[in-house]
């Protein structure tokens, strides 16, 4: 996928109107991935929360923490594996098919940006932690969907 950008500059004399000064104009695959991806969609689409996932669920999930070696290696869920989320893209032959994969970062922003490369990609088992490794703490870690269980009764 190649994405070309193109700056178009107008003065104002040219047209009697004020023109913006850059156009970005991509290619066609490009458009096409990207209207694909946006139809795909839906607002929580491809976020998981952590109460949603019972503690038996965790070890069918291939985890990967796309924080930096440094935050991973402080702390991270128990099982993950570190691929920093500018890394995630270029290693994406060696992810699992037959797993769900699921993203996360501290809040959810870095892992949402990796998601959407895997998922233009053409690679559609992909989840994102929703609140991310801070919301997985707060929430319980591994025990969030028993303690949410508890809580709702």
């Amino acid at each position: 996928m190649r994405c070309v950008m193109r700056v178009a500059r107008q003065t104002a004399h040219e047209s009697g109107q004020a023109q913006p000064d850059r156009i970005a104009v991509t290619d066609k695959a490009t458009t096409e991935a990207l209207n694909s991806y946006f139809d795909f969609l839906d607002y929580n689409s491809g976020s998981i929360m952590t109460e949603q996932i019972p503690a038996d669920d965790w070890k069918r999930l291939h985890v990967i923490d796309v924080r930096d070696a440094g935050q991973f290696a402080k702390q991270h869920i128990p099982g993950a594996v570190n691929i920093e989320w500018r890394r995630v893209f270029a290693e994406r032959a060696t992810l699992p098919k037959d797993k769900t994969i699921l993203l996360y970062c501290n809040t959810g922003s870095f892992s949402a940006q990796s998601a959407m490369a895997l998922r233009l990609a053409g690679i559609e088992n992909v989840r994102i932690l929703h609140g991310g490794f801070a919301e997985w703490k707060r929430g319980g870690g591994m025990e969030a969907h028993a303690r949410a269980a508890k809580e709702r009764k």
